[in-house]
């Protein structure tokens, strides 16, 4: 039986593993929360980062705490 290399493929853009960081653009699409306050909670801890060269990373667990802290 011939094997569908399309669904192999998929199968492995698919078991990519979920990122451990992200850049500021895409913590801001991930949360909702504007540039400025992004850079706000950065300033006062409630967003932890992590600096690799001139790069400014955020951890995707520090976002998720900061949701489930501000849950109502």
């Amino acid at each position: 039986m011939p094997r569908d290399t399309k669904d192999e493929t998929q199968t492995v853009f698919n078991s990519q593993p979920d990122p451990l960081t992200v850049r500021i653009p895409d913590a801001i699409r991930m949360t909702g929360i504007g540039r400025s306050k992004l850079y706000e909670l950065i300033q006062s801890g409630d967003i932890e980062i992590v600096k690799i060269g001139s790069a400014t990373l955020i951890p995707v667990e520090s976002l998720r705490q900061l949701i489930n802290r501000n849950r109502r």
